[in-house]
């Protein structure tokens, strides 16, 4: 059994951050503490929203705010799957509840090209931030050959519904796209327990 009342916490805890300011730096800073603490506990996801696929990561919709001011996905990566290198045009913050994530960041050259960075890896319990602002271009994959990783992403926007790009690695060519999700609906945050 899932204990979603922690996930509905976080759900809460976003929302009043995300109305309490507009400042990227001033909300990375207090929601990097709060997904760490989501993180730290592996059981409130209910299992629907971390199943793999054989062929493809999986991005599940835990949340999305009714104002689109920000989204909550579940990334699942079956071993050797990863994503092309992309953009978010939107802040973000990635944990990792189960597994390892490694994740390359790539710097935009003068020519257009991009330039990739040492590759990082994040293991369960760590998060990384993402923005315009601080590094928006990057490829996440999993970080173990032998089983799947699961990560938590928080978005400050729709990240399904956003028009980004994913871009090729060697010539810095971007090709825009709108990922979407792997769902079709979402968990519900106020079970009713005590239904017979």
């Amino acid at each position: 059994m899932t204990d979603i009342a922690r996930f509905r916490d976080f759900v809460t805890d976003t929302a009043h951050l995300v109305a309490g300011t507009t400042d990227e730096t001033t909300l990375l800073a207090a929601l990097g503490p709060k997904l760490r603490e989501l993180i730290a506990h592996d059981d409130w996801l209910p299992e629907a929203y971390a199943v793999t696929d054989g062929s493809h990561y999986r991005q599940y919709l835990l949340y999305a705010d009714p104002l689109d001011r920000f989204s909550i996905v579940s990334f699942v990566w079956g071993p050797g799957q990863g994503t092309p290198v992309h953009d978010h045009r939107v802040w973000g913050l990635v944990g990792v509840l189960r597994g390892e994530e490694l994740s390359v960041s790539y710097a935009r050259q003068p020519d257009g090209s991009l330039r990739a960075g040492a590759a990082e890896r994040l293991r369960a319990g760590q998060t990384a931030a993402v923005s315009p602002q601080i590094g928006d271009i990057h490829a996440i994959s999993n970080g173990l050959a032998d089983r799947s990783s699961l990560s938590i992403h928080v978005y400050g926007g729709n990240i399904g519904r956003i028009r980004r790009a994913v871009y090729d690695a060697e010539t810095g060519a971007a090709s825009e796209f709108i990922s979407g999700y792997s769902n079709d609906a979402v968990p519900n945050l106020w079970p009713d327990r005590t239904a017979a």
